[in-house]
């Protein structure tokens, strides 16, 4: 084991919420419906966050609920500020703001800067001539001689990432959808513009900011063609593997050098709002390098990617992507996630099949023990599966586009089930995807009651993790340690914890050396390993904490 760095921060915490802190993600069309009409809404947010706060988490990051016609779902915004009436009002949302702030959680919401909906109204000015105020506001360029595209880059959904526009005799850019037209950053005025919408949540009270995609605001300015990818390498993180966006080194329509001033300038508007931070978003050819650099000094304050988020569920992956990003991170602070909206549900995804109850609570355990800040999923803490959404009932044009060989991201949105009613109290009315069978008996209400759920593993495992100073800043150093057991110490000032986990379903064991003699800290609720003749032994997925003696 390499020696334990421990942490010498100077700054109070107050100052530094972030570092270490649980983000709760709502995704508010599955989240709780209100209104009836079977989409989640800003009402239903409020109606609900008394649970999130009994949690223990620190902060709720909330998915787009601007205005949109929600071809991506809300990531395609209309109008940056103002509220989708699909989801409530702004009323609604200063409402929103204040209980959970009462509550003493953080507000995070997203923000969508590198593309916009072609309803947007800047887009409709620039698409209808090339010599209009706004007719450089997006990223147009003539077709070459024979009409094809540009150049060759792909969009992430699927396809060529040129759509023609007849108006301007052009073709306009759009890494996602064709409805999501890139924005030109090259521009200063699109630039203004776009902090100038941050500044308007800012100014609203906001705490901060998810940055969707946040690498993808700048493209190359003489669109050369991305090389080709060699299949061997052809594994994209985030997409279906059949998609032809994986056959390409993506070193030209997104992760450009321009960006790093533009994240600079985010970072001093959001300076102007003590305590407001930015998390990243990002997925570039080389995502762990990319959160290094958009992290140092004066950048964003952390940044995550896809890395968790895969399906290599082993303990060489997992501490492989940890000790990268220590050796790389030198400035900035992660942020950990193993589940979001756009990934199979971790308990599918890393579960293979059956598993113990505790098996979610372990999972969510290891992530709240890493060096870094974590953000958790709806239902995560629930142990939801990914649920099967028939073809008949997709949503997702993703997943429309790639069935059957990928089925999209619907399956990890259904609607979150509240009680064990007919429509899982998650509205009056028919949901807008359907409650899977799989999460019946996986309901809130139903875990509540029982002491030993996976929801109240979750309640108790954060509740212990505040009392640790070591897990929430300190540094990280792994033990050795074989599959499928994964251990390190998180130091801080003069506290160290060991923490141990089995990510197997047999008992596995670890070498402990003169830790072997540390204080044993079960009160993390999870099963707990032991200690023989100066060895852990580890019960099936299950856990080990212990306190350095001092």
């Amino acid at each position: 084991m390499s020696a334990v760095s421990l942490s010498t921060d100077p700054h109070p915490r107050d100052d530094l919420w972030w570092r270490g802190a649980v983000i709760y993600q709502i995704y508010p069309r599955s989240f709780r419906d209100l209104d009836g009409d079977g989409v989640g809404d800003l009402p239903g947010i409020i109606d609900k966050l008394g649970y999130v706060a009994d949690l223990g988490v620190d902060a709720i990051w909330i998915s787009p609920f601007f205005k949109s016609p929600m071809a991506d779902f809300g990531y395609d915004i209309a109008d940056y500020r103002a509220v989708d009436p699909l989801f409530g009002s702004i009323d609604d949302f200063d409402r929103l703001l204040a209980k959970a702030h009462a509550l003493g959680l953080k507000v995070m919401i997203d923000q969508v800067l590198s593309h916009t909906s072609s309803e947007h109204e800047w887009f409709k000015r620039s698409r209808e001539s090339r010599d209009n105020d706004h007719a450089d506001w997006y990223v147009w360029a003539d077709a070459r001689e024979d009409g094809t595209a540009p150049n060759n880059w792909m969009s992430l959904f699927g396809g060529v990432a040129w759509r023609w526009e007849p108006r301007r005799q052009q073709y306009y850019l759009h890494n996602f959808l064709s409805s999501q037209p890139d924005l030109n950053f090259h521009n200063p005025a699109v630039r203004a513009a776009v902090l100038d919408n941050v500044r308007f949540w800012l100014d609203r009270g906001v705490d901060g900011l998810r940055l969707d995609a946040i690498n993808f605001c700048f493209h190359d300015a003489q669109l050369r063609d991305n090389p080709p990818k060699p299949p061997a390498q052809r594994v994209g993180r985030g997409f279906s593997p059949d998609n032809p966006y994986a056959f390409q080194y993506h070193h030209y329509n997104n992760t450009q050098p321009q960006n790093l001033a533009f994240l600079a300038d985010l970072r001093a508007l959001l300076d102007e709002y003590p305590g407001a931070v930015a998390l990243g978003e990002i997925s570039s050819e080389d995502s762990l390098a990319t959160m290094d650099e958009y992290t140092r000094h004066g950048r964003l304050h952390m940044g995550y990617s896809f890395e968790l988020l895969t399906d290599d569920y082993s303990v060489a992956h997992i501490r492989d992507t940890v000790q990268r990003l220590e050796g790389t991170m030198r400035e900035g602070w992660p942020c950990w996630a193993i589940s979001n909206h756009d990934v199979q549900r971790v308990v599918t995804r890393w579960g293979r099949g059956a598993r113990p109850a505790h098996f979610a609570t372990m999972l969510s355990a290891l992530t709240c023990s890493l060096r870094g800040s974590v953000c958790v999923y709806q239902g995560e803490e629930l142990g939801l599966p990914e649920a099967e959404v028939p073809y008949e009932s997709l949503q997702d044009p993703y997943g429309k586009a790639f069935w059957p060989t990928f089925k999209g991201r619907d399956g990890c949105r259904t609607p979150l089930p509240w009680d064990a009613s007919e429509r899982a109290g998650f509205s009056t009315g028919e949901a807008w995807l359907p409650i899977p069978a799989s999460h019946r008996g996986l309901d809130v209400a139903t875990q509540h009651a029982d002491r030993d759920s996976m929801l109240n593993g979750f309640r108790r495992f954060l509740s212990w993790r505040k009392r640790h100073a070591a897990l929430l800043d300190g540094a990280i150093a792994f033990v050795d340690s074989a599959e499928p057991a994964i251990a390190f110490v998180r130091g801080e000032r003069n506290e160290a914890m060991l923490m141990a986990f089995n990510l197997g379903g047999d008992e596995a064991s670890v070498e402990l050396g003169a830790m072997a003699d540390w204080q044993v800290d079960s009160g993390h609720g999870l099963p707990q390993g032991r200690v023989v003749d100066g060895r852990l032994i580890l019960p099936a997925y299950g856990i080990y904490a212990a306190r350095a003696g001092r």
